[in-house]
């Protein structure tokens, strides 16, 4: 039965060029997009630009141009780029459009006469980068965590939106639809922030100091707040959308917000919150990915490490990117990026898997039948336990895109390719075509291994539409969202059409040479930063720390290492280096450890639901904030590069580690 799904991006603020950053969250709301297609599914996604705000006016003004004619030249930037890269988008919103105004001035005017939103005068730290004002304890020594400046000191007048009128409700909510925010560290971090008392939120920005915004419909000497206007495009494009046409009741029940980790406390409260001041259902779900790195440090603009979607098109196809970013991240976890990596797992997987698989049987075909796919009914045991593996595969795919396992999904692909692999390495086909006898075979044996093709193709088109187009046109199956064929019908066993004359076989993932990986990177290394970004670190070597003295394995064995898993964590008051963490280790209760890794983790909700190395027989410790009953152990050659030391792969709490 069809469903309906909207899938929304954020709306991408206009104070920098698309980047692999941008690039990754549009690709996943366009393979979305493509997969539930490719179910039969009716499907909207929207993306867009979000263009006030008192970044966008400085940077126009350094332009020397208006801030209108800079948004529209981003704007207009991000557009192109997407439709040049193949992604399907049904509507792209900008906050400048006068649907969205309309909209924006509609909802505030509905929550002011409700009594939510109030004038008062207040006194804070505001960061312009983040354009949002900071409380002392969210600082890190007294600098803003991302843009390592220290906020100033602002006194002035302003609307607030009573967001703490909402928290309980909020909570409730959370608590209720356990699926709401995935995956669930994040749901964790959500409601752990949640525990403390919820500020109201300040909406607007006096003309004094900004007139760069939406003029507030009770006040016009004030503008609206950046969030609170550009949250609320995901409702403004569908009551008056792209089309012209009213689509919230159709699309916002199924709304599935998409989003990096470093935007979820506006996502997660402040637009819930702002939902249910406005009388709003909440949107169905949102998930949250983690950041791309390269090395060790998040792509940034101002870092200089950015890769720009168009000129890695032109270099390596964007849609190898695509397949390398599915492949590569666990979803909701940091990935990182490198050439040498990109180049490693496209030839392995594409060119020396999927493409030779394509290449192989089809050039037999063409050579030993007449380039005839042959009629096949009749099937052995070596290719029955295919068979049934591809009907596994299908399921386990569908099943781990819903979840977002991405990673898993195209996991399960690679096997089933290299089982085909192992297959045609058995039955040896080539040697087949030299005895009259087995003609029979052959025929089996190629048509099983361009089968497995098919179902391949088939599924890995929502991330790689253009290429699996191509392979599936060659092979004379049906497209991938051809819906007058049930999806089922269209992954099952026997699809491809006997008959159908092959042509040459489509070099469609030719190997790519490491020297050409070579010279990208020179060149990379070479390039200058962006204009008006910081120019990157240099590498720091490590000073190597004499070794400890030697001890015994009877030592070691007295050190009882466990995996913990950090079920909260918060800020300790009155100590500069301390987080307070209640980890579980299986015992049935929460331990509560205090870590001296605050400079590495000024905001502790990232560190929610990390699984942790425990050294869990420690002797506890009385501390003045508190008992502490263990250590989480960390590495790292001083607080600018320590981290907690964590498993690659999911464990149990209180599990051993030797």
């Amino acid at each position: 039965m069809s469903r309906s799904a909207y899938f929304t991006t954020p709306i991408y603020y206009v104070n920098a060029e698309p980047h692999i950053g941008h690039l990754y969250t549009t690709m996943l709301a366009d393979v979305l997009k493509r997969f539930h297609q490719m179910l039969g599914d009716d499907v909207y996604f929207l993306t867009g630009t979000d263009e006030h705000g008192e970044k966008i006016a400085e940077s126009a003004t350094a332009k020397g141009v208006d801030p209108q004619s800079f948004t529209d030249q981003i704007s207009g930037l991000f557009r192109s780029t997407w439709t040049e890269i193949g992604v399907d988008f049904d509507d792209f919103i900008r906050t400048t459009d006068e649907r969205h105004k309309t909209y924006v001035q509609q909802i505030l005017q509905q929550v002011y006469d409700a009594g939510d939103i109030y004038f008062d005068e207040y006194t804070g730290l505001y960061c312009v980068g983040c354009e949002r004002y900071f409380t002392q304890t969210e600082l890190v020594d007294g600098k803003c965590p991302d843009h390592q400046t220290t906020p100033k000191e602002v006194k002035e007048a302003n609307y607030f939106f009573r967001m703490g009128n909402y928290q309980q409700a909020l909570i409730d909510h959370i608590e209720q639809n356990p699926q709401w925010i995935r995956p669930e560290r994040y749901r964790n971090e959500v409601l752990s922030f949640l525990k403390n008392p919820l500020e109201d939120l300040c909406i607007s920005r006096p003309k004094t100091r900004l007139t760069w915004g939406i003029d507030l419909p009770f006040d016009d000497k004030y503008v609206t707040y950046v969030w609170f206007d550009a949250l609320l495009n995901y409702v403004s494009a569908l009551k008056q959308s792209g089309s012209g046409k009213d689509l919230f009741e159709r699309y916002w029940p199924h709304c599935n917000h998409l989003i990096g980790k470093d935007i979820l406390k506006t996502h997660a409260i402040y637009w819930p919150t702002m939902l249910m001041a406005a009388g709003i259902e909440l949107y169905r779900q949102i998930d949250v990915h983690g950041f791309w790195l390269l090395g060790e440090s998040k792509m940034s603009k101002s870092l200089g490490n950015v890769i720009r979607p168009l000129t890695f098109d032109k270099q390596f196809g964007i849609e190898n990117l695509r397949y390398f970013f599915f492949r590569e991240m666990k979803f909701g976890a940091d990935a990182s990026f490198s050439y040498e990596l990109f180049v490693e797992r496209y030839n392995a997987d594409l060119a020396n898997g999927l493409g030779n698989l394509l290449s192989r049987t089809g050039s037999l075909i063409k050579k030993n039948l007449g380039g005839v796919i042959p009629k096949v009914t009749e099937f052995e045991a070596p290719e029955q336990a295919l068979i049934d593996l591809a009907a596994q595969t299908v399921d386990g795919f569908v099943d781990h895109f819903e979840n977002r396992q991405f990673h898993l999904a195209v996991d399960a692909l690679r096997k089933l390719q290299a089982a085909a692999d192992g297959y045609i390495n058995e039955t040896q086909p080539w040697r087949l075509a030299k005895e009259e006898t087995q003609r029979e075979a052959l025929e089996r044996v190629l048509y099983t291994g361009l089968e497995i093709v098919r179902i391949l193709a088939t599924l890995l088109s929502p991330i790689m539409p253009r290429a699996c187009r191509n392979i599936l046109e060659y092979l004379g199956a049906p497209s991938p969202c051809n819906t007058e064929t049930p999806f089922a019908e269209r992954v099952a066993w026997g699809g491809l059409p006997a008959g159908h004359s092959l042509g040459n076989v489509p070099r469609t993932f030719p190997r790519i040479d490491e020297k050409k990986i070579k010279e990208i990177t020179a060149q990379a290394e070479a390039a200058a930063p962006p204009s008006g970004g910081k120019p990157a670190k240099e590498e720091k070597k490590n000073d190597f720390r004499p070794l400890s003295p030697e001890i015994t394995i009877d030592d070691f064995a007295a050190v009882d290492l466990r995996v913990g898993v950090i079920k909260e964590a918060s800020l300790v008051d009155g100590a500069k280096k301390l987080i307070k963490l209640m980890v579980d280790l299986g015992e049935g209760r929460l331990r509560q450890i205090f870590a001296g890794i605050r400079s590495a983790y000024p905001e502790p909700q990232a560190l929610l639901g990390k699984q942790v190395l425990v050294v869990a027989n420690l002797k506890p410790r009385q501390m003045k904030f508190g008992l502490s009953e263990g250590m989480v152990c960390a590495g790292g050659g001083g607080t600018e590069r320590l981290c907690v030391a964590t498993f690659d792969g999911e464990l149990l709490p209180g599990d051993s580690v030797s």
